[in-house]
């Protein structure tokens, strides 16, 4: 198989090379394979989860409980604050 990519992955390509971390462009390329094939795994396995998240919000949205988005925004970034200091 051959493949043409675009000047920009060829650029990213190099650049991974440049950082040592790859021999070749096909171990980069490969690399970028796996990833792709654990995300669509991870996706897959999530999927039931994201769909029962999403019948929740639409189930709130009809009854008409919804959080503006920056409200939302700031309850999330508290929550993640109050999250992190009892880490500690």
């Amino acid at each position: 198989m051959q493949i043409v990519l675009p000047s920009e992955l060829e650029q990213l390509i190099q650049r991974q090379l440049a950082s040592g971390k790859y021999q070749s462009a096909l171990d980069v390329i490969t690399a970028g394979i796996h990833l792709l094939d654990q995300q669509d795994d991870i996706y897959q396995g999530r999927l039931p989860e994201l769909q029962q998240d999403a019948q929740i919000g639409w189930e709130a949205a009809q009854r008409g409980e919804l959080v503006e988005g920056p409200t939302a925004m700031a309850q999330i970034q508290e929550n993640l604050r109050s999250r992190h200091a009892s880490a500690k």
